[in-house]
């Protein structure tokens, strides 16, 4: 009874909380460029879909590629590059970009800001799990690592997106430059190869006149949903796996998450 009322408290508490998370995404500029061309996009951190870029610095990179079918091309870059990916169009079709982090560890300023994560992130029984492994609510250690991909199209940008291996990531299941998506955009989360079921996404939309909304939408059993899309805008989606590490000394970190993120324009 005491637990259940705890956590009570907690939820109670993080929904009237500022919620602290920080997205992580690949901006393209242009979204759509000429066979032959440049592709140039910049690796962000922020809120709402607004953030700063991010240099090219390669002990911060484990993985930064260009899928195009079944080719995938590594991403060259100088350190202090900016925008971090600056690469000729290797061939025409849909590129995607891959990126991978390396690890990052954070602590967390107090419990409420934690509290406000996962709620936000609809992992609400991290609260009761942390009563239950009795942690330390001034010491709450995460490693977090991030999964960006981001679909550009060269030329006829004819092709499709497809698994790439990561260990969360958000696949398209339509081509949003090429395929009609009056119904939306499908798509399919996973973790591990697997469909997550009953994932939240999140997802941000900015208009051409730079306004940027935002709405969720959940997987089914299979891992997919379908992401409500409209012309002229280009759309962030973010999902976010939490789990537990075991502890075995006050510096390990207790939690994981892991970010997966989509980003794609829809021409109009």
């Amino acid at each position: 009874m005491i637990r259940q009322t705890l956590t009570a408290f907690c939820l109670a508490l993080a929904s009237a909380l500022p919620v602290a998370a920080h997205e992580f995404w690949i901006d393209p500029d242009p979204w759509q460029v000429p066979a032959g061309g440049e592709i140039r996009a910049s690796i962000r951190v922020g809120e709402a879909f607004e953030g700063p870029g991010y240099a090219y610095l390669p002990p911060n990179i484990t993985r930064f590629e260009l899928v195009m079918g079944e080719e995938v091309y590594e991403v060259p870059g100088r350190p202090g590059d900016r925008p971090a990916l600056q690469m000729p169009a290797p061939e025409e079709g849909l590129a995607v970009i891959v990126h991978q982090t390396r690890d990052y560890d954070l602590t967390y300023e107090n419990f409420q800001t934690f509290a406000s994560f996962v709620v936000h992130k609809d992992a609400d029984w991290a609260l009761s799990r942390f009563v239950e492994r009795g942690l330390d609510r001034g010491n709450i250690r995460e490693r977090y690592t991030r999964y960006a991909k981001s679909l550009v199209a060269v030329g006829s940008g004819a092709g499709a997106d497809r698994e790439v291996g990561l260990r969360t990531e958000i696949v398209a299941e339509a081509n949003p430059y090429t395929d009609d998506l009056s119904e939306g955009l499908p798509v399919r989360v996973l973790y591990e190869g697997a469909p997550r079921e009953g994932a939240q996404i999140e997802l941000f939309a900015r208009a051409p006149d730079g306004t940027v909304e935002v709405q969720f939408v959940e997987t089914d059993a299979e891992g997919r949903a379908v992401l409500p899309v409209r012309p002229g805008h280009a759309y962030l989606a973010d999902a976010v796996v939490i789990g537990e590490l075991e502890v075995s000394g006050p510096e390990d970190p207790a939690w994981e998450s892991l970010w997966a993120s989509l980003t794609f324009r829809v021409p109009g």
